[in-house]
């Protein structure tokens, strides 16, 4: 039997094809040809046309089919990853109604933040653990203040991945694990968040039906699955926002187990079977897609928005020839041509929406003791890492305040992760071994969607052939140095704020 996974990045879209009767991946493409726009209207806003994105899916399915020569029709199950709290509005019909207001958007910040004062703090913490922030309740709520005559058109509020699998079966639905990225969770009583909805003044109605992460949800529309090439039978049993489904890629299941990923946005994200939460609001706790009523498993996350989107920055500012860039593969090659601590340059990677570690306030890049006859690119690139890096563990430093920590950090051998450089400044400024592993999220939505149609018994089974290709530990006197380097550009930060 094949899946598909399908990975909805901002970047770009990702598919895999896997072979659940091998326990293989037969073919893996991305699309489109070259990186998604991410339109900024205003300053600090984010947004992307969802009808492209569907473009972009229904492309991808059909180059598989005719370019690549799968045989469609053997696909029986379908799973969906996506890039987190995006917000799409639809119509009845299932059109959108207004571009997605994306993950990185930070307009909505401050409705989040008069949102978490009326319904109050201490309320707020135990209900969703935490504040509405930045994510979709929050954007929801920006468009009804002020877009009204586009809210009056909209009849579904969707997550993205939620918007492509309506697009598939016709069937608007939203995740109970979604509703936790939305703010729309309830951890104390394990249900919806309604009193947030209502203490938000936003329609109930909105939201579509909720189905969980894993099992039958809906079978893909006929005229689809026709236009597609596909089984008419094939159904979606799966879907999860990208962090919680990059954690499941990499089999990241258990409380103490940690995963981490460097796309467009940095990330570190564990499981813990407690309702943890940092009263500040600088890491957020969300449904894992294990989480049942009999096993807790949360997810807890904290996010640097500016980290495979300021290497993208680094790789067009130092191509002359735009419709030539610089190979990814050269950048990590210059900057292994320089020593830590990039010779004193030190990099702030922030400059792509307000950041959650703190405390949603916009902290713009920097570029710090910057000398024009001292420092090449090689510097700017490996100082553009460190502080990657630095971001990540200014944010696992909170997470081991609220007791989650561990030695092992699990990542795909992707994106920022292809560097042994930024191995090398990961493992020794967090101190911990990181396991690489040749998986992919689309992959992960494949095995999940395989799991969801019940190919297999249970999630251990279904990643019995995932396999560690690379461990890395840190040096005692790389630790050393790297410690020191990251104390100075932490407290230089802490100046700044």
């Amino acid at each position: 039997m094949f899946f598909l996974g399908i990975d909805l990045g901002s970047s770009s879209i990702k598919l895999s094809v896997f072979d659940a009767d091998k326990s293989q991946t037969i073919e893996s493409i991305t699309v489109p040809e070259f990186e998604m726009d991410i339109v900024a209207l205003q300053f600090g806003w984010a947004e992307q046309d969802p009808n492209k994105w569907w473009e972009y899916v229904k492309n991808g399915i059909q180059s598989l089919g005719t370019k690549h020569q799968i045989d469609l029709k053997k696909i029986v199950g379908i799973g969906i990853a996506y890039q987190m709290h995006g917000l799409v509005l639809t119509d009845e019909n299932l059109n959108p109604v207004r571009s997605s207001i994306i993950w990185c958007d930070s307009r909505a910040a401050n409705i989040g933040n008069a949102a978490y004062d009326k319904i109050g703090h201490d309320s707020c913490q135990q209900q969703i653990l935490g504040s509405p922030g930045n994510f979709t309740a929050s954007k929801l709520k920006w468009v009804q203040a002020n877009e009204p005559e586009i809210f009056q058109k909209a009849v579904y509020m969707m997550l993205p991945g939620d918007f492509i699998a309506a697009r598939l079966s016709g069937k608007a639905q939203i995740s109970t694990s979604g509703l936790s990225e939305a703010a729309l969770w309830n951890f104390s009583k394990g249900t919806f968040a309604t009193d947030v909805l209502q203490a938000m003044e936003l329609p109930v109605e909105m939201i579509p039906e909720i189905v969980p992460s894993f099992g039958y949800q809906a079978t893909v529309h006929p005229t689809v699955a026709f236009e597609l090439g596909l089984n008419p039978d094939v159904k979606i049993t799966y879907r999860a926002g990208d962090q919680p489904n990059n954690a499941l890629s990499l089999n990241v299941l258990k409380p103490g187990e940690i995963a981490t990923t460097a796309g467009t946005s940095a990330v570190i994200y564990a499981v813990t079977d407690q309702d943890v939460y940092d009263k500040e609001s600088r890491i957020n706790t969300f449904l894992h897609v294990n989480n049942t009523e009999t096993q807790k498993n949360n997810g807890v996350l904290l996010c640097i928005n500016g980290s495979g989107i300021l290497y993208q920055w680094l790789r067009k500012i130092m191509s002359v020839d735009r419709s030539n860039l610089i190979a990814y593969d050269a950048l990590n090659a210059e900057a292994a041509k320089v020593a830590a601590g990039s010779n004193g340059l030190r990099f702030y990677p922030f400059g792509n929406g307000v950041e959650r570690i703190f405390n949603n306030k916009t902290v713009d890049a920097g570029i710090q003791n910057l000398n024009f006859n001292i420092h090449q690119s090689g510097h700017l690139i490996r100082s553009a890492c460190e502080g990657i890096v630095f971001a990540m563990n200014y944010g696992f430093d909170v997470m081991k305040s609220v007791g989650v920590s561990g030695e092992v950090v699990r990542a795909g051998n992707a994106n920022l992760f292809l560097s042994p450089v930024f191995r090398e400044i990961f493992t020794n400024t967090t101190q911990t071994t990181l396991e690489l592993y040749n998986t992919s999220g689309s992959e992960g939505a494949a095995r999940g969607a395989a799991y969801g149609f019940g190919y297999y018994a249970s999630l251990e089974q279904a990643f019995e052939g995932l396999k560690c290709i690379e461990r890395v530990e840190p040096s005692q006197i790389l630790t050393s140095q790297y410690q020191e380097i990251y104390q100075e550009w932490k407290n230089n930060i802490k100046l700044e704020l």
